[in-house]
């Protein structure tokens, strides 16, 4: 089975038009009457459809690369052991 994707509102039609002519299976957040979800919520209805998000938003977009660098700090600036019962919530900073 191939990957299936799930287009959030701010991708053109022409790309997932695009994409249905070349046989991917692609659902739009619009299709699912998901067009109003927030980002956190579009999130979890592409992972309950068990699809790939796919977003041009640069909100989304931008909170991912500050999760991206909080992962990369956290992987490179310490140890397995500290993690161990412990939780901690991302950004680690809040950059806006």
């Amino acid at each position: 089975m191939s990957v299936q994707l799930y287009m959030d509102v701010h991708v053109r039609r022409a790309i997932t038009e695009g994409l249905r002519l070349r046989g991917v299976g692609v659902l739009t957040a619009q299709e699912d009457g998901a067009g109003d979800f927030e980002d956190p919520d579009l999130l979890d209805r592409a992972t309950a459809l068990g699809r790939v998000l796919f977003t041009q938003d640069d909100d989304l977009l931008r909170e991912a690369n500050q999760c991206l660098a909080d992962l990369e700090l956290i992987a490179q600036a310490s140890e397995p052991a500290e993690w161990v019962n412990r939780t901690e919530y991302l950004p680690l900073t809040c950059t806006y």
